[in-house]
């Protein structure tokens, strides 16, 4: 299983970005989706959660700001994030739990880490 993260770039503040992930290869189901950042000289932080059944869960900081979905069909998450602030600037990491057969445990992947920056 692979994922590929993309979607970052400069924004300045007050834009907004919209973060993908594509999970491929052998996955017979995705329990969870999660989007995380890690800061410069800041430990990784988790910014989203989205289960399979369709549970939502945010860090207090981006709540009414960030929104996380999924497209089934392509084994996708997206993060749209809006009104972006400097203190949003990091590397944001995707990670999904995926379960590549029935009755297998489920194994957390990550994608490589795409850099948003938060500028004017």
């Amino acid at each position: 299983v692979q994922l590929q993260a993309s979607g970052g770039g400069l924004v300045q503040p007050g834009g907004s970005l919209t973060l993908s992930c594509a999970a491929s290869g052998n996955i017979f189901s995705i329990d969870a989706m999660y989007w995380h950042r890690q800061a410069p000289g800041k430990q990784r932080e988790l910014v989203a959660t989205l289960t399979k059944g369709g549970y939502t869960d945010y860090r207090d900081s981006v709540k009414a700001r960030f929104t996380i979905s999924r497209d089934n069909a392509k084994n996708t998450t997206y993060l749209q994030m809006n009104n972006l602030q400097p203190e949003d600037t990091a590397v944001y990491y995707c990670n999904q739990r995926i379960s590549s057969a029935y009755g297998k445990v489920a194994y957390d992947y990550w994608g490589q880490g795409t850099l948003v920056t938060v500028s004017s």
